[in-house]
C-alpha cells in the first residue's frame, strides 16, 4: 500500500510543479509585451498624411485635372469623381439626364483619360446618379 501511495504523493507532486512552471511561463509572457508610448494625435495624422493620402491624392489630383478640361463647364458642374480604385474610376452625377450625356461620350473620355494619365491604369468609368 505505501508504493501507491508513494506514486500517489509523486503524481500529485509532479502536478503541482507542472501547473506552477505554467503560470511561471504565463506571466513570462506577460512581461515581454512592449512598452507602447503615446503617440501625438497630430504625429499619426502626419504619418497617415505621408504614407497613405498624399499618393493617392497625388494621382486624384491628376485625374481630376484633366477629367474637368475634358468636359464642358455646364457639364463638369453637374458631376464629381468620388473614387478611383482598381481601376475603375466612379463618377457621381446629380441627374439621370446628365447621366445620359456622360455614358454617350464615356468611352471617349475613358480613351483620353487612358492616354493622358496611364499611370492610373482606368479601364473602365462608373456613373452614379447622386
Amino acid at each position: 500500500m505505501r508504493a501507491g501511495w508513494k506514486r500517489a504523493s509523486q503524481f500529485s507532486e509532479q502536478c503541482i510543479m507542472d501547473e506552477e512552471e505554467r503560470l511561471l511561463n504565463a506571466t513570462r509572457w506577460r512581461r515581454s509585451w512592449k512598452t507602447y508610448r503615446a503617440a501625438s494625435l497630430g504625429q499619426v495624422a502626419q504619418q497617415l498624411m505621408d504614407k497613405r493620402i498624399s499618393p493617392q491624392q497625388a494621382r486624384f489630383s491628376q485625374i481630376a485635372e484633366v477629367w474637368s478640361g475634358l468636359l464642358p463647364a455646364e457639364l463638369c458642374g453637374h458631376c464629381e469623381i468620388v473614387d478611383i480604385s482598381g481601376g475603375q474610376l466612379t463618377v457621381q452625377v446629380d441627374s439621370p439626364s446628365y447621366m445620359y450625356e456622360l455614358k454617350l461620350c464615356s468611352s471617349e473620355l475613358l480613351e483620353e483619360l487612358q492616354r493622358q494619365c496611364p499611370r492610373v491604369r482606368l479601364t473602365k468609368i462608373k456613373l452614379v446618379v447622386a
